[in-house]
Order: structure tokens, then C-alpha cells, then sequence
């Protein structure tokens, strides 16, 4: 039996079970204590990975802020002011000039600013351009490729032509092309699986029509290899509420008999896209953003600053050995959307994104239909953000090795 003094010499070099527990709790969060700082940014923001509704330029932001109370003097915010004053027809007509010039339209293209989101594109489009008994051809990639298809069959007879695994795209030479088919579809961009088109799929004389909601304006396109272009402009170019449709002339005018007036595109073109109260807001900061583009060199300046953003993050991912890992097939990975995640520990996602959250590197949470993560990385995301991210994911690893 140890003495009296025995015991207490023991107890000054041997903690209790409660101090022991406060030790370990203290050790584990030593360890897991994020230690990568962010550069601070300008109105407290932080860097916003969203896919959509997404990050907008800043500058383009202050400009906004300035005319919203008295839009260039005239003493009224151009949310105030009507569609058909001179006013806003001088704004929605800049609009359209900077967007032809930045994508280099050709003039034989029409330009609409519409509602709907590009979902209403899904059906306007089966209905402008072919019967009830007409086939048409879908190529599907993932999760918006497969909607547009959907809404599709509604409509026409339309095939599936080609079907990707969300992680790749079918080799074009593998389409099964139909003969008759009057249009083929396919989306330049998934959103959620991150798989981009890194070329114009060569569908000889069919006229081809893309989605590219969220890559539109990130790279320069041959509008001329195309039948109908449109986006959602919430991930890459303003705010939600408008649609961008740029379609070849000699697709305007055929709609069925049955098509509802507003998802007409003669009548749309008719009236300038005015055809009922647009989403003028929406439109103007279109507007600054397409300015902002051509002042900064065009899409020419901006493809390559995508490309710099997304080759820091996929190398992060690549350095990890591992520990991170991006589903996407390299030859196809998106420049606008990067998903990824932690193949050992699942658990180890839910603590990175809550971790980045406090840092401000907000909205990494993957789609809810994969899980994971995604950083969305469109053309305002600055190269800091992304950096930022980069230097977390290699200090979230160094701690959880």
C-alpha cells in the first residue's frame, strides 16, 4: 500500500482522467485547426465558389451601386425606368453590341435577352424548330444534357444519340447521328459533373445547338458552327433573370401554330426583345460585365486567365497524391467547374467545407445529387480566390495525413 505521501507525489506527475481528456481534446484541436489565411477582401466579401446565382466583378458591382439611386443623371434608377424610353434602350442595345462584338456574332444572328432560364430554352426550342413527328437528337453528358432531353420527348422524337458517364464525353465519331434528325443538342458545359467540350462537335450539315449556361463568354466560339447558342446568365455573366439566345435567322419564323406567343422567337425578334417588360436590371449589369470584357482584351485574355485559375486547382488536387481526387476524365475537365473530393473519409468532406467556410471560402458544398465538393470558378472569380483555396486544400491535407 503506497503512503500518504506517495500518493501525492504521484498525483503531481500523473494527471487525473478528466485532465487527460482535456489534454487530448486541446491536441486535437491544435491538429485540426485550420491554419491557411485569405487575403482580405474589399466590403468584407469573401471568395464565393457558387455555381449560380455566382460571383460577380466588383468593379462592376461599385459601378452598379453608383447608378442605382440616379441612373447617369437622368434621376432615375434603372430599375425605375421604362423599357421603352430612350434610356433603357440605350442600355439594352450596348448590350447587345458588346456581346456581338465580344463573341464576334455574325450579322446573319439574332441576339435575344429572355426569361425562363435556359430550362424554358428546353421546350422553346423543339418548338421553333420541328413537329410533333419530327426526330431530334440529344447527346447527354449529365444532369442538364438529360433535362433538355426530357423535355425533348415532350415535344418530338427525340434520341438519345450519345450518353456520357458524368465523368466523360463520348468520342464524337461514336454518334449515332440520325438521318433525319432537324437539330442536335448538347450542353458545352455540365455544371454539376464539371466535363466540358473542348471543341465544336463536327455534326456535319445537321445544325447544331448548345447549351453553354455556364461557359458562355468564358472562351471565344465560332458562333457560325452553330444553329442556336443560349445561357442562363446567373453563373458567368449577371444576374438571374435573363436568357441569352443567339439564333441563325433562317431558324425565326417556323414556330408550330400551337407555340405559346412568348416562347416565340419571331416575336421576341420583332420586338427587340420587348416584346413584354424584360428583366431590365438583369440586362444592364449584363451589360457592364460584356464592357468590362472587351476593356480587359476579349475572351482571348480571358481564356487564358481561366486557364491559369483552373491548372492551380487541378494541380492541387493532383499534388495531393490522393487525397483529393477529381472524377472528371483530364481530357474533358471543366475550366468553370471543378468538383472534387476525399475518397478515404467521406466524414473529412463535411469538416473541409465547414473549415473553408470559416476562412470565407464559402459555397464548396457539391451538388446535392453527387456530394463532394465544387468549386465553381467562372470569370469573376479572381486568381486569389482560387489560390486561396489551393493553399487550404494542401494545409487541410498536410493535417488530416
Amino acid at each position: 500500500m503506497q503512503t500518504l505521501n506517495q500518493q501525492v507525489s504521484n498525483a503531481r506527475f500523473a494527471p487525473s482522467r478528466v485532465n487527460r481528456s482535456a489534454l487530448r481534446v486541446r491536441a486535437t484541436a491544435a491538429v485540426d485547426a485550420p491554419k491557411a489565411s485569405v487575403p482580405k477582401q474589399p466590403y468584407g466579401r469573401v471568395f464565393n465558389f457558387s455555381a449560380g446565382p455566382a460571383i460577380l466583378p466588383v468593379d462592376v458591382l461599385e459601378e452598379a451601386q453608383k447608378d442605382l439611386i440616379n441612373w447617369k443623371g437622368t434621376g432615375m434608377s434603372i430599375m425605375e425606368m421604362s423599357h421603352r424610353g430612350k434610356e433603357f434602350e440605350s442600355v439594352i442595345q450596348k448590350a447587345e453590341a458588346d456581346l456581338r462584338t465580344l463573341l464576334n456574332i455574325p450579322s446573319n444572328y439574332k441576339v435575344m435577352f429572355l426569361q425562363g432560364g435556359a430550362s424554358t430554352q428546353f421546350s422553346m426550342i423543339p418548338l421553333n424548330l420541328a413537329t410533333e413527328n419530327d426526330v431530334t437528337d440529344y447527346v447527354v453528358t449529365g444532369a442538364w444534357s438529360k433535362k433538355a432531353h426530357e423535355e425533348g420527348k415532350k415535344y418530338t422524337q427525340a434520341n438519345v444519340i450519345a450518353k456520357g458517364d458524368n465523368k466523360s464525353i463520348p468520342a464524337v465519331s461514336s454518334w449515332k447521328l440520325s438521318k433525319d434528325a432537324k437539330y442536335v443538342h448538347y450542353c458545352d458545359n455540365e455544371t454539376i459533373g464539371g466535363v466540358e467540350f473542348k471543341s465544336v462537335p463536327d455534326v456535319g450539315d445537321k445544325i447544331l445547338i448548345s447549351d453553354m449556361s455556364s461557359n458562355i463568354i468564358s472562351k471565344p466560339v465560332d458562333v457560325s458552327k452553330y444553329g442556336i447558342i443560349y445561357a442562363g446568365a446567373q453563373k458567368n455573366v449577371g444576374p438571374a433573370g435573363v436568357t441569352i439566345a443567339i439564333v441563325r435567322e433562317d431558324l425565326i419564323g417556323k414556330a408550330r401554330p400551337s407555340t405559346p406567343t412568348m416562347l416565340d422567337y419571331k416575336i421576341h425578334v420583332d420586338n427587340d426583345s420587348m416584346y413584354n417588360t424584360p428583366p431590365c436590371w438583369s440586362i444592364y449589369i449584363c451589360g457592364l460585365v460584356f464592357a468590362k470584357l472587351i476593356k480587359q482584351g476579349g475572351l482571348d485574355a480571358q481564356l487564358k486567365l481561366n486557364e491559369r485559375k483552373a491548372k492551380v486547382l487541378y494541380d492541387a488536387i493532383e499534388a495531393s497524391g490522393g487525397f483529393y481526387n477529381s472524377p472528371v476524365d483530364p481530357a474533358v475537365r471543366s475550366l468553370m467547374n471543378v468538383p472534387f473530393t476525399i475518397p478515404s473519409n467521406a466524414d473529412l468532406e463535411k469538416a473541409f467545407i465547414k473549415e473553408a467556410d470559416k476562412l470565407g471560402l464559402l459555397q464548396l458544398k457539391g451538388h446535392r445529387s453527387v456530394g463532394g465538393m465544387r468549386a465553381s470558378i467562372y470569370n469573376a472569380m479572381p486568381v486569389e480566390g482560387v489560390q486561396a483555396l489551393a493553399d487550404f486544400m494542401k494545409e487541410f491535407h498536410a493535417r488530416h495525413t
